[in-house]
């Protein structure tokens, strides 16, 4: 039996690599957005993100994760200057910001910033939503 190597899929993991951009989970920086700029080790990476305001540091490789962004033509040990022009241009901000992740992100954190009114507010919404939904299902039922 022969293999067709053109259904063979590859795998879709992210791989460490300098320029990629990582999240920070843990720390004083974490939710921030910072570039790997040398791999250490296998557990270790240097980050840096001077416009997310991440300082140049060592962080275990636990401590983030891998985003799909790139920053491609990156080189390693790159400074913080050079680093500020490639993030410029490639567009990492506007490409996280438009990311599902990071809306969601950003969703979480006004949820979790609402006054027991606003709680209040949103319970009525999804009512008033509800009812409308269920009378637009029953109407088109019947019709049917």
């Amino acid at each position: 039996m022969s293999e067709d190597l053109t259904t063979v899929k590859s795998a879709q993991w992210r791989l460490v690599e300098v320029g990629r951009i990582v999240l920070i989970g843990k720390g004083p920086s974490a939710g921030k957005l910072a570039a790997i700029v040398e791999i250490i080790d296998h557990k270790r990476i240097l980050v840096d993100g001077p416009i997310s305001g991440v300082p140049r540091q060592s962080i275990p490789l636990a401590k983030v994760t891998l985003t799909p962004l790139v920053i491609s033509k990156l080189n390693r040990g790159a400074r913080s200057g050079t680093l500020t022009k490639c993030w410029t241009a490639a567009g990492i901000d506007e490409k996280w910001a438009k990311s599902a992740w990071a809306q969601k992100i950003k969703s979480r954190e006004i949820r979790r910033g609402l006054s027991d009114f606003d709680r209040f507010q949103v319970l009525v919404l999804k009512k008033q939503r509800r009812y409308a939904v269920n009378k637009a299902v029953a109407k088109a039922t019947k019709s049917a």
